[in-house]
This record gives structure tokens, sequence and C-alpha cells, in this order.
């Protein structure tokens, strides 16, 4: 196998329109939201590692850029604590 896999629907809406980006390797457009995210492997974890926590129970990680206007600007650090 000499491609990798495909995402097959966007992490934010769930659509089926996406496209892959210019911006670089593991980089998709959701035509749907108009969001851009990428994909990126981040290894194997340890044979030896004990009971699987929530963050090392997937080794792949989706990043997504700042908000945008797209989003409406809704951010955990924007409440007014």
């Amino acid at each position: 196998m000499s491609e990798r896999a495909a995402p097959f629907f966007c992490p934010y809406c769930g659509d089926e329109d996406l496209r892959p980006s210019e911006v670089g390797h593991g980089a998709w457009e959701c035509h749907g939201c108009r969001r851009a995210f990428q994909l990126k492997f981040l290894g194997l974890l340890s044979p030896t590692a004990s009971a699987p926590t929530a963050t090392s129970s997937n080794a792949a990680i989706m990043t997504a850029p700042n908000s945008t206007a797209t989003d409406g600007g809704s951010s955990s650090d924007q409440r007014g604590d």
C-alpha cells in the first residue's frame, strides 16, 4: 500500500465533501463548512504501556487552524469567567 488513507468525513460538520488542500501533506478542506484541517501521525505506542489513557488510545491527531469567522468565534477561552 503506497498511499495513506484519506478521511471520509469532516471532523467538524460530518460532511463528505473533502478535498486535499494545497497547504501541505495531510491537509484537507471541507467544502461543507469551509474549514481546513490537517491529519498527523504521531507514532506507535509502546507495547509495554500499562493501561491505555484517553490520549494514548489513538496515535493519530487532527489539528485545525485557529478560530475563524466561519465558526462564529466560539472558543472556551472566550468565556468571561
